[in-house]
């Protein structure tokens, strides 16, 4: 069977890793600013609905891990 990566709307993000990501709110900020997870958007504009796949979610904080004895 083929891997389905889960979509999650940006309160099941928060939900799911509250301390990177306390509320909608600050997730919508790093879309903004560009330094947050890869994002799905349904339609252009405003009228879109943002998802995060999973997938996206744990490659953008495995990216920020710092591994023992390396500079922060």
């Amino acid at each position: 069977m083929p891997f389905v990566d889960e979509l999650l709307s940006p309160k099941q993000v928060c939900e799911r890793w509250p301390s990177p990501f306390p509320t909608p709110q600050s997730l919508a900020e790093r879309r903004w600013r560009g330094t947050g997870p890869d994002y799905v958007k349904t339609a252009p504009g405003r009228s879109g609905r943002v998802f995060y796949r999973a997938s996206a979610v744990l490659k953008w904080l495995d990216e920020r891990t710092v591994h023992g004895g390396a500079a922060a």
